[in-house]
């Protein structure tokens, strides 16, 4: 993280859930539990191998925070799963793409540009 800005305090976007330079200060509360509900609405039933991708995910964002992009957070991906079978197994596991499936699923707020509807698909 760069040094902080006293204008980035006074900035219309910085809210209490942020610090200045906008990360979170807090995840939302998060439980397997509440995974499941969300894979449920995203039509996933989880595995094992989904649990993986997960608790990569999760772990990844407690360590480094976000990430400045998903292309980023996919190529930790690929890179972790590899052995697997890289971008193609993790398709197979989240259809609508590894990193915005993956990061909603783990509670995880969605890196920048996965929000683009090009981002992540298969389709």
């Amino acid at each position: 993280m760069s040094g902080l800005d006293i204008n980035q305090y006074i900035s219309e976007q910085w809210s209490p859930e942020h610090d200045p330079e906008g990360w979170m200060w807090e995840l939302e509360p998060w439980s397997e539990e509440r995974a499941r509900q969300l894979a449920q609405e995203q039509g996933i039933e989880l595995t094992e191998q989904h649990w993986d991708v997960i608790r990569f995910l999760r772990d990844r964002y407690l360590r480094e925070g976000q990430a400045k992009s998903g292309r980023h957070v996919l190529e930790a991906l690929e890179q972790r799963f590899d052995s697997e079978g890289g971008k193609r197994y993790l398709y197979t596991l989240f259809h609508h793409g590894p990193v915005t499936q993956g990061s909603i699923i783990a509670g995880l707020p969605l890196p920048a540009y996965t929000a683009d509807p090009g981002f992540g698909s298969s389709e």
